[in-house]
């Protein structure tokens, strides 16, 4: 690239240019990362949605809707019908929950359980075809995590500066 001319330097930056859009880096990223996904996520018989599911519940279940919901940013009524697909294919488990029985709890089937040994594969997988090792994934993570809590909106001004 050659260096900037002096004119270069004083001309104003254009702050409506499409490659200085952050919204714009991050709609192509997300959709091509989601892509590389999609090969891995097939043979297993899910979605990456219900992949973000199954990670959650892989962490920790039974899950009410509600707090799934909360761990994967998706809302309740989105949720919902991806559940019931999952359900239907045998991953999981959709009951009341005993301690409040307006609300369900969905735990994870045998076959749920199992399917964790095949999507371990998965991350070694993405880290090989992004070239990228896991302390860069971090890092870009970790970066994002600061995106995200600082573009919502239940964080007050003075809450993100701290959590920075």
């Amino acid at each position: 690239m050659p260096p900037a001319t002096p004119a270069a330097q004083d001309a104003p930056v254009d702050l409506l240019a499409l490659d200085r859009q952050v919204c714009f880096a991050l709609a192509v990223a997300s959709r091509n990362v989601i892509a590389l996904y999609r090969p891995l996520l097939e043979p297993m018989g899910l979605t990456h949605p219900q992949y973000l599911v199954m990670l959650a519940l892989w962490e920790e279940e039974p899950l009410r809707v509600s707090e799934l919901a909360r761990r994967i940013s998706l809302e309740p009524a989105t949720l919902s019908p991806l559940l019931k697909r999952l359900e239907a294919s045998g991953m999981v488990t959709r009951t009341r929950d005993p301690l409040d029985d307006r609300a369900l709890a969905i735990s994870l089937t045998t076959q749920g359980r199992r399917a964790r040994s095949r999507a371990e594969k998965i991350p070694p997988a993405i880290m090989a075809r992004l070239g990228m090792d896991l302390a860069e994934l971090e890092g870009l993570r970790d970066g994002l995590t600061r995106l995200i809590d600082a573009a919502r909106d239940d964080f007050p001004p003075r809450e993100r500066s701290s959590r920075a």
